[in-house]
């Protein structure tokens, strides 16, 4: 039995009797009914009444290579032929989680040889948060274990990486966070930014921040600062120069650990396999998923700094931590040969050199000027378009989202996947987009807000 045996509505209707999707209004989903994506390939998603649609999102931030790679369904086949599945406990390994772990420790910084493997960014983010706590109780300091982040950040929806992200309205359904984890203001210019404040300066006030947070605890108390290179879920907001730096030298001086949650960023997005080498950081644990795999295959690796995992492996006796699915054989098997292909095609380098400046100057060209649009920003293949209804004042237009929204609908009906989060649209495309691909986007992007545009000043 097979999909092609149901018509859409039977489809919707088993999707509203029986599925409860992630992130979603379920009343609403079900009198609406959902948008059924059935295939793909390259660039591309096709629903089941064969509309092609420009995948803006890559998925879910993930298929950096794209959709339709024989090459990883034929590598998952033969090592389910293979292995299918054998576990990491009780002194076992497989094969291709100690390649995997070998070819990690090659790209990633020069302090980062170790990696602990789980399905989902969200177990990584739990991971992380439970293995820099732990290393400081194992240092002797059990007090260490506040940790700071910000608002508007995204670091998973499990208990813990709920907690440890900034996402207001998910935290009022976690009736009860994870304990001494404290927020402060992300580096957010085009809403933070004061009248007269230059971007460096903005920088700099946004890092002071986590500074004036970590001296309102005391150092003595305070594990580590986790923050995303470029806040993605949280709509694209990508720090000014200045920020980076100074949020090193703070952590450096209060001797609080780094944690950097690459989840989004990773494996190429940046025009670097791990934003930290553009940004020149060396952090104490990275946190990856999504990309790894291209999401072929659900796959987290936690990169983890020789300070921690020295530590670990002298004083830490037995680390009672883990998931059935670590170091899963067939999806270290896939993110192997999506790595492979990731460096034989050079798509990092492309981000870096071609698509990523050809994205910039494009989206500003075309869309800067346009009269819904308050602000373009991006960074390697990540970009944010602010939607407003005054140009000059920032206003936005009423009702909370709902311009936004309005953009994506119109975009998704014009053949364009786009998301929108708050006021704000987001791309974050495939890494085999080309200079053809970008221009393609942007004249369905320019359409959508066109068309919404009418739409928003009528109703207004």
């Amino acid at each position: 039995m097979t999909y092609r045996n149901f018509s859409l509505n039977q489809l919707q209707e088993m999707d509203a009797a029986h599925h409860l999707h992630p992130f979603t209004d379920h009343e609403d989903l079900r009198a609406a009914g959902s948008r059924i994506i059935s295939r793909a390939n390259g660039p591309f998603v096709y629903d089941t009444e064969g509309r092609e649609i420009l995948d803006g999102m890559a998925g879910l931030w993930c298929v950096n290579v794209g959709y339709g790679r024989d090459e990883l369904a034929e590598v998952a086949h033969e090592q389910m032929k293979e292995l299918p599945y054998y576990n990491s406990f009780f002194r076992c390994s497989t094969p291709t989680p100690v390649l995997l772990s070998q070819r990690l420790a090659e790209i990633a910084p020069a302090n980062i040889n170790q990696v602990f493997y789980g399905s989902s960014g969200s177990e990584a983010n739990d991971t992380a948060l439970r293995l820099v706590r732990h290393y400081w109780a194992l240092e002797g300091k059990p007090e260490k274990n506040r940790i700071i982040s910000r608002n508007w950040a995204y670091h998973g929806s499990t208990v813990a990486a709920t907690s440890l992200g900034g996402m207001g309205a998910m935290h009022g359904q976690l009736y009860g966070a994870v304990p001494n984890i404290d927020h402060v203001m992300p580096p957010y210019a085009f809403e933070l930014r004061e009248a007269g404040e230059s971007d460096h300066d903005f920088g700099l006030r946004a890092a002071k921040a986590v500074e004036d947070a970590i001296l309102e605890a005391g150092p003595e108390n305070v594990a580590a600062f986790i923050g995303e290179p470029v806040m993605g879920a949280g709509g694209v907001k990508i720090p000014p120069e200045s920020y980076w730096p100074e949020i090193d030298r703070i952590c450096k001086k209060y001797d609080v650990l780094l944690m950097l949650d690459e989840v989004i960023t990773g494996y190429g997005r940046t025009g670097a396999w791990f934003a930290a080498e553009r940004l020149g950081l060396q952090p104490d644990t990275i946190t990856t998923a999504k990309a790894l795999t291209s999401g072929y295959q659900p796959l987290s690796a936690l990169l983890v700094g020789d300070r921690i995992a020295e530590t670990l492996v002298k004083k830490g006796g037995e680390f009672f931590h883990g998931y059935t699915y670590s170091g899963h054989p067939v999806a270290c098997a896939v993110a192997l040969k999506n790595l492979e292909i990731i460096e034989r095609e050079g798509l990092v380098e492309r981000v870096r050199t071609d698509t990523g400046p050809y994205l910039a100057e494009t989206l500003q060209a075309r869309l800067g000027g346009h009269g819904i649009v308050g602000e373009v920003r991006s960074f390697g293949l990540m970009a944010a378009i602010e939607i407003v209804a005054d140009k000059e004042t920032r206003k936005r237009f009423p009702g909370e989202g709902a311009a936004a929204s309005c953009v994506r609908d119109h975009a998704i009906d014009g053949g364009m996947m786009m998301r929108a989060v708050g006021d704000t649209m987001i791309l974050s495309p495939p890494l085999i987009w080309t200079r053809e691909t970008i221009d393609m986007a942007c004249d369905r992007i320019e359409t959508a807000l066109n068309r919404a545009e009418a739409e928003l000043r009528k109703g207004g």
